[in-house]
């Protein structure tokens, strides 16, 4: 049995089709296909479900998947631990994040990279809170940021890094808020875009809207953080963001930004990694760097202020 065999078994469950799964590992589609069917013969027991296209792993493929993600990820934390104890930390450090939480990764990436410059980072910055949780569950990953709402399911470990609260972007010269705060009811009755209806930020947004007991109508509904700032900027949209949106975006001209209040309420953000023995290397040295960095203190303040 081959590292490469496994290597090929994960990748077509990972993309589930013969073709993409050949592509991303940079072989022809002839040469998986021969070396899954070699490792079904070794292992004498059907793998993949067969018909005139790619049907699905048998259920003993998925067993063994699961098993071949945890070797395949041995392999690399063994590799990355040697490389450590002879020269210092290497490699590449996977980071995965909901969009709400781009500025909170900055603060992370700074540190961890002048501490550990032998590391590159790659960052997946849109994900969905539940796929966090399973691309770290599947060796995807090695940390996660998303909101810690709620007990982890059993298997993961967490430091909290800030309470994400919430501002309103507003026109500057509409008057609303003269204190500097709104409450949701008054950003309910604004021309508004925000977040799809699908995404977590957005139902977190919908819990607040329902507690203060209006329901928000968005003109504009989007899936992109850049998209929803390119509406906003043009002076014609309020929305509701996440207070560390404005650090990264700024606060757009001709607009300000207000506290929310009735209710004031705060998600906490977190750092998520797996927890298994032994632990991944690369999630080990970003937690540590993570208890160090005080991302609350310098996400806190509005850059107008």
């Amino acid at each position: 049995m081959l590292f490469r065999q496994l290597e090929y078994l994960v990748a077509l469950s990972r993309e589930r089709h013969f073709a993409r799964a050949a592509q991303a590992c940079h072989v022809s589609q002839p040469a998986l296909s021969e070396a899954i069917r070699k490792l079904e013969d070794e292992l004498d027991v059907p793998l993949v479900r067969r018909g005139r296209t790619y049907e699905g792993l048998t259920p003993e493929g998925e067993r063994i998947v699961l098993r071949a993600q945890r070797i395949l990820a041995d392999r690399d934390a063994l590799r990355t631990e040697v490389t450590a104890l002879r020269s210092g930390l290497g490699g590449r450090l996977r980071i995965g994040a909901i969009p709400t939480a781009s500025g909170a990764v900055a603060q992370l990436t700074g540190p961890f990279c002048a501490e550990h410059p032998l590391v590159t980072v790659e960052v997946a910055a849109d994900l969905q809170a539940e796929d966090i949780l399973r691309r770290l569950r599947d060796f995807e990953l090695d940390a996660g940021i998303t909101y810690l709402r709620g007990d982890l399911p059993a298997g993961f470990r967490s430091v909290p890094l800030y309470e994400e609260r919430y501002v309103l972007l507003t026109d500057a010269s509409d008057g609303l808020a003269p204190h500097g705060a709104a409450t949701w009811a008054e950003a309910a009755r604004l021309p508004l875009c925000l977040l799809s209806g699908t995404m977590q930020g957005r139902r977190v947004l919908d819990e607040l809207f329902a507690e203060a007991g209006v329901s928000p109508s968005p003109r504009v509904e989007t899936d992109s953080v850049a998209g929803l700032f390119a509406h906003v900027r043009t002076g014609r949209w309020a929305s509701v963001v996440p207070h560390t949106w404005l650090h990264v975006f700024g606060v757009p001209r001709g607009m300000r930004a207000v506290s929310m209040t009735e209710p004031a309420r705060t998600v906490p953000v977190g750092l998520v990694t797996a927890a298994r023995e032994p632990d991944s290397v690369m999630a080990r040295a970003l937690l540590e760097v993570a208890r160090r960095t005080d991302v609350a203190a310098a996400t806190e303040r509005l850059p107008e202020d």
